[in-house]
């Protein structure tokens, strides 16, 4: 049986994350948005086309029935 591996990237990317709200949720005047000022679950999100950028790529021998921590890794860190 062939081996398995788990590869991991770990990338920074721009999102724009959107919600439409009422306007007793928010102050325009004092330009408050209250419990909107970071955008959490309930937000729709879009990641930015291109704006991707890897900074750290993983990958270690998966096996699916036991998870030892200090098996060997290798990482191009």
């Amino acid at each position: 049986m062939a081996k398995k591996y788990l590869i991991k990237h770990w990338v920074n990317a721009d999102f724009v994350f959107e919600k439409v709200v009422n306007e007793e949720e928010i102050d325009v005047k004092m330009n408050n948005l209250k419990e909107y000022s970071v955008p959490d679950r309930t937000f729709s999100s879009v990641m930015i086309q291109g704006s991707e950028k890897i900074k750290r790529t993983t990958y270690e021998e998966y096996d699916e029935s036991i998870n030892i921590s200090n098996q060997n890794r290798t990482s191009d860190k």
